[in-house]
C-alpha cells in the first residue's frame, strides 16, 4: 500500500509539471487546486471521453508518460482499479477517482447555511452540522472565531455521537449567540447556527407528524416553534427521520400512530419503513429508532407499567400480524423489545389511566373475525382468559371503558349486508357480558371522568350519548341526527360548570366542527374551516380518522384539526376557530403534549 500511495503521489506531480495550473485556480486553496489536479488527470486518461477509466485506458497512460520509469514495485495505474473501484464494475468513475486521490467533496445545501434553534433555560440542546461529503474531515465548531473543540468546557462537548456534533447541557442566557461549523482544513464551507434562549416551556405544545416531517406548534402564539424536516439526521444512529428514495427523489413522510410517553417522550410508528421513532421532547429532537415487525399500525402506552404496545399487520392485508412490546420507554433508552406470544391479533385495547385510576391490570386483545376478546395480564403478558360472544353474535371491532360501574363497551363489527349490531356491555368485576347496550351502534369513546359515552360511526348519520349515573346505571340521554358520518371526537371540560363537558366532532365529508354539551344535548356548528384531508388510499390503509380532533389536555382550551393543506387551532374557551396555520400537508397523526 505504501508503494501504491507513492505511485498516485507521483502520477499528481508529474500531472502538476504536464499541466499547470492556470493563474486564477493558483489563487485557490489547496483543497481546491487538488480538486482541480485530479480532474484534470481524469480527463487526460478517459481518451474516449466517455466518464469512465477502463483498464486498457489506464494502461495506455502508464505507456504515454515517460516519467513514470521509477519502479513502484510492481504498482501500476491499473492497481486504481484493483484498490478504488468501489462497485468492482471494472469502471472508475470520477467520484471514485476523487476516493483513489482523497479528494474531500463536501456540500452545505444553501437553505441550511443559517440554522435558528430556540431553547429553553435548564434544558439540554444538540447542534448538529450540515456541512455532508464523502471523506469529509473532523468538524470544527467555534464561538466568537474561537474553536471550542480543544476547550475543556464543563457544559458544551462534542464526544456525543457520530457525527460530531455539539452538545449543550443546561442551556443558561450565556449559552446564546452564534456558533459556526466547518470541516477541518475547510474553513470557507461552514454553517451558523443562532442559538436563542427563553425562559418559556418546552411543554404545553401539539407535536405534527405532517408530509414534510414533524412540526411543534405553540398554540397560544399560533406558530411553529420548531419544523423538524424530512432530512434531519436521528440523533443516535444518523440516518435521516424519513430517508429520500434511491436517486434522491422526495417522498412524503409517512406515519401511523402515535403516543405520548409521561411528556418526556413520543413514540411514532413509521409503517413502511417497520420502525418506531423515539422523539425527545426536551431536546424537540428524534433521539433514536427502534427495528420492529413489518407496518407497525397502532401504538399504545401503558402507563402503569411504562411500556409501548406495537400492533404491526406484517403485510398491506394484515394477513401477519404480530404484537410487540417496548419496556421502560419513559427511560429514552436502553428499552428491550418484547415479542408477545399472541398470534392473529387485529387489534387491542389498554384501558387508559385518569385522576382516580391510576393503575391498570388488564388488557383485551381481539381479532374480527373471532366472536372473544382475550383478556391478558399487562405485566406478565400472559393470556388469562378469553370472554366468548358467539350467542350474542359479535365480532368484536373497538372498545372503551368507564370506571364508573366498571362498564367496557364494545363495538361490534357491522356485516355489509345486515344493519349495524348493537355494542354489547362487558362488567369488569365478573367478566361476564350483561348484554347489548339497548340499540347503541358505532365506535365507543368515554369522558375523561368516565360520566359520558359518546358513540359515532364514520358511515353513520347517528351520535349517541349516555351518562353513567353515580348508581352506576346507564342511561340514555338523547340520540342526534348529523348530516353525516362523525369521523373523530373530543372532549372538552366546560370553563362555566363544574363536571360538565363538551364533545367536538369533526365531520367525514365536510369541513364544519360540530359541537354539543353533553348535559343539555345543545348543539352548534363552527364554521369557517377548509375541507378535510383526502381519504386514504389502499397503500396507506393504516391511517386512521379521515379527520382527526385532538384536544389539549385535560386542563387545556385548544384543540386542532388538520384541513387538506393547513391545520386549524379552535379555542374552546371562546368557542371560535383561533387562527390556520397554513402550508401543512397530511397532518393526520398528532400528539399533545402537556407541561414537562
Amino acid at each position: 500500500m505504501a508503494n501504491y500511495a507513492r505511485l498516485k503521489k507521483a502520477l499528481l506531480a508529474l500531472q502538476t509539471r504536464l499541466q499547470p495550473l492556470h493563474e486564477g485556480d493558483s489563487r485557490q486553496d489547496p483543497a481546491s487546486q487538488k480538486r482541480l489536479l485530479v480532474e484534470s488527470l481524469f480527463k487526460d486518461v478517459d481518451v474516449d471521453g466517455d466518464g469512465h477509466l477502463s483498464r486498457s485506458e489506464l494502461a495506455q497512460h502508464m505507456l504515454k508518460e515517460q516519467g513514470l520509469e521509477e519502479d513502484f514495485l510492481g504498482c501500476s495505474p491499473g492497481d486504481l482499479l484493483r484498490f478504488d473501484d468501489d462497485n468492482k464494475d471494472g469502471l472508475l468513475t470520477l467520484h471514485e477517482f476523487y476516493t483513489a486521490f482523497q479528494v474531500v467533496q463536501l456540500s452545505l445545501a444553501p437553505e441550511e447555511r443559517v440554522s435558528v434553534a430556540t431553547v429553553t433555560v435548564g434544558l439540554s440542546t444538540v447542534l448538529t452540522c450540515a456541512v455532508r461529503g464523502d471523506l469529509r474531515p473532523p468538524i470544527v465548531w467555534k464561538r466568537n472565531g474561537l474553536a471550542l473543540n480543544f476547550l475543556d468546557l464543563e457544559d458544551i462537548n462534542q464526544d456525543f455521537g457520530e457525527d460530531d456534533s455539539l452538545y449543550i447541557t443546561k442551556v443558561t442566557t450565556i449559552h446564546m449567540g452564534n456558533y459556526t461549523c466547518h470541516a477541518s482544513g475547510y474553513e470557507q464551507l461552514f454553517q451558523t447556527h443562532v442559538l436563542q434562549v427563553n425562559g418559556l416551556s418546552v411543554g404545553n405544545m401539539f407535536y405534527i407528524f405532517s408530509d414534510d416531517g414533524i412540526i411543534i406548534l405553540h398554540p397560544v402564539d399560533c406558530e411553529i416553534q420548531r419544523h423538524l424536516k424530512p432530512t434531519e439526521k436521528i440523533f443516535m444512529s444518523y440516518e435521516e427521520i424519513c430517508p429520500q428514495r434511491e436517486g434522491g427523489t422526495t417522498q412524503p413522510c409517512q406515519w401511523a400512530s402515535a403516543v405520548n410517553v409521561r411528556h418526556r417522550y413520543i413514540y411514532v410508528a413509521q409503517p413502511a419503513l417497520s420502525r418506531v421513532l423515539v422523539v425527545d421532547v426536551q431536546a424537540q429532537k428524534v433521539l433514536q429508532s427502534i427495528g420492529v415487525d413489518p407496518l407497525p399500525a397502532k401504538l399504545s402506552y401503558d402507563k402503569s407499567h411504562d411500556q409501548v404496545w406495537v400492533l404491526s399487520w406484517g403485510n398491506v392485508h394484515k394477513s401477519q400480524p404480530s404484537l410487540q412490546v417496548i419496556t421502560e420507554a419513559s427511560t429514552g433508552q436502553g428499552q428491550h423489545l418484547i415479542r408477545t406470544p399472541f398470534a392473529g391479533v387485529d387489534d387491542f385495547f389498554i384501558p387508559p389511566t385518569n385522576l382516580i385510576i391510576n393503575h391498570v391490570r388488564f388488557g383485551f386483545i381481539f381479532n374480527n373475525s373471532d366472536p372473544a376478546v382475550h383478556k391478558v395480564d399487562l405485566e406478565t403478558l400472559m393470556l388469562l382468559k378469553t370472554i366468548r360472544l358467539q350467542s350474542h353474535g359479535c365480532l368484536p371491532q373497538a372498545m372503551a371503558h368507564t370506571h364508573l360501574g366498571g362498564y367496557f363497551f364494545i363495538q361490534c363489527r357491522q356485516h355489509s349486508s345486515s344493519p349495524a349490531a348493537p355494542q354489547l356491555l362487558l362488567d369488569s368485576v365478573t367478566d361476564a357480558v350483561v348484554g347489548p347496550n339497548g340499540h347503541v351502534t358505532g365506535t365507543p369513546h368515554t369522558s375523561p371522568d368516565g360520566r359520558f359515552l359518546v358513540s359515532v360511526a364514520s358511515s353513520s348519520p347517528q351520535l349517541h350519548v349516555q351518562e353513567i349515573t353515580l348508581r352506576g346505571e346507564i342511561q340514555t340521554l338523547y340520540d342526534l341526527k348529523v348530516s353525516q358520518g362523525v369521523s373523530d371526537v373530543a372532549f372538552q371540560p366546560s370553563f362555566t360548570q363544574g363536571d360538565q363537558y363538551y364533545v367536538y366532532a369533526t365531520l367525514e365529508t365536510e369541513p364544519d366542527l360540530l359541537f354539543l354539551e353533553l348535559s343539555t344535548g345543545k348543539t352548534g356548528m363552527l364554521k369557517g374551516l377548509k375541507e378535510p384531508p383526502a381519504p386514504a388510499g389502499p397503500a396507506r390503509a393504516w391511517a386512521g380518522p379521515r379527520r382527526i380532533v385532538r384536544d389539549s389536555g385535560l386542563f387545556g382550551q385548544y384543540l386542532l384539526t388538520p384541513a387538506r393543506e393547513s391545520l386549524f387551532l379552535i379555542n374552546a374557551r371562546q368557542n371560535a376557530p383561533r387562527c390556520e396555520v397554513a402550508g401543512v400537508k397530511g397532518g393526520t397523526t398528532v400528539v399533545w403534549v402537556g407541561e414537562v
